[in-house]
Formats: structure tokens, C-alpha cells, sequence
């Protein structure tokens, strides 16, 4: 991201990080409901860039999640990741069930400066593909903002977009992912781009107050996504 992305392609070797956590109620071994999927596809923010990946909020969700019913995430993360390489990673992840698809993907292209279009029209294909495969999916959209650098017509478009696709698609919003982290030195690594471990704690607060109610809503079994079909 940001100033730092050249050093965080480089650092690539982190590409695709594909954490896979299942997460079961315990003490309920005879328990043959079905694990819920969730798949979250981001960038650095989501794949704890600089951390270990146990340190990166999805991963810290899985304690919350024991609580809710039994439930399995991949982090399909990777540093650097924007929307239009979202698109081709995706599929590889679809070809197993989804039930909640957590998608924070934009805010590099925003670096770069991608026309606010063809990052909605990214996100969006993202969503139909997602939803092609899982007709039932519960999608949470992560949003974002740039820094205020000056009032200008792409910064407002920008922040202004997540909530126009999570309306149209009828998805839940975190209206901001860095909410109390962006800007605050004690919750950033030295690049002042990258959460640190108690930032990563915070976002995990941040999504779960939003994933909580759809979780506890599958664990009873209202919605879900059937399987997908076999194929690529």
C-alpha cells in the first residue's frame, strides 16, 4: 500500500496467504451440523502484512467464531492486491462452498490512482462471481477511505463507493476498516501504512461487530450457500 508498495510486491513472497482455521464449538463432539465457510479476499490489510499470519485478524476471529457455531476461514489475502488481480484470484477459491465472503480489496488501486469505474466494475464482478457460485452467500464489504488530501472529486468517490455496492447488492457494510487505527502511531508499524499487532486486534473488534449477527444467523441454519458444483 501506499508509499511502501513497491517494497510489499517485493516482499511477495507472502503472495497468496491461504489460512485455512476450523473453528468447532467444544465440548460438542457429536455435533454433525455443517461447518460454515468463510472466505475473506483482501490485501496486506487482511494478510497481516509484516506479522505472523496468526497475528491477522481473520485469524483472530476464529476465537469469537467458537463462540457463534463451527466455522472454517480462508484468508485468501495477498500484499499488494487489488481489485483487478481479485478477479483472477478469486476462482480458485470458489470452487468450494462460501457462505460469508468478506471482500476488502481497493485501496491500492486508489494509490495508483484507477479510475473509480473500473474499481466498481472489479468489486462488482467480484460479488457476481462470488454470487454465481453461492446463490446464498452473505457478503461483507469492507469500506475505505484516502487521507484527506484535498476535497476532490476521486477522493469522495472513492470512500463513497463501498456503501454504493453494498447497498446494490444488498451486502453488509463496515463503513471503514481502519476506524480508530488509521493515523495512530501506537496502532501502525514504522511504515505508518500497516496495522501492528494490537491494530490487527482492533480490526478484528471492527469486523466482528458486523460479521457477529450474520454468523450467529447461518449457526442456526437460516441461509447458506448449497455446494458448489465439481468443475473449474
Amino acid at each position: 500500500m501506499g508509499k511502501t508498495l513497491r517494497q510489499s510486491r517485493s516482499a511477495a513472497v507472502l503472495a497468496s496467504i491461504s489460512l485455512v482455521l476450523a473453528v468447532s464449538i467444544p465440548g460438542a463432539p457429536r455435533d454433525s451440523s455443517p461447518v460454515k465457510r468463510i472466505l475473506v479476499l483482501g490485501d496486506s490489510l487482511s494478510g497481516g502484512f509484516g506479522l505472523s499470519p496468526r497475528q491477522a485478524y481473520p485469524a483472530l476471529l476464529t476465537e469469537k467464531l467458537r463462540e457463534a457455531g463451527k466455522f472454517e476461514i480462508t484468508n485468501a489475502s495477498q500484499t499488494g492486491g487489488t481489485t483487478a488481480d481479485g478477479v483472477q484470484r478469486l476462482p480458485a477459491h470458489l470452487k468450494r462452498r462460501v457462505d460469508i465472503f468478506i471482500l476488502e480489496l481497493g485501496i491500492n488501486d486508489a494509490f495508483r490512482g484507477v479510475p473509480i469505474p473500473e474499481i466498481r466494475s472489479n468489486l462488482q464482478r467480484i460479488i457476481d462471481l462470488t454470487k454465481g457460485r453461492n446463490p446464498n452467500v452473505r457478503i461483507i464489504i469492507a469500506g475505505m477511505h484516502l487521507p484527506n488530501y484535498s476535497a476532490d472529486d476521486y477522493v469522495f468517490a472513492f470512500g463513497q463507493l463501498y456503501a454504493d455496492l453494498a447497498a446494490k447488492n444488498h451486502a453488509a457494510l463496515i463503513p471503514y476498516l481502519l476506524e480508530s487505527i488509521g493515523g495512530n502511531p501506537n496502532l501502525n508499524q514504522p511504515d505508518h501504512i500497516h496495522p501492528n499487532a494490537a491494530g490487527q486486534m482492533i480490526l478484528a473488534e471492527t469486523v466482528w461487530r458486523v460479521l457477529e449477527p450474520i454468523a450467529r444467523d447461518l449457526a442456526t441454519g437460516r441461509g447458506g450457500s448449497p455446494e458448489p458444483p465439481a468443475g473449474d
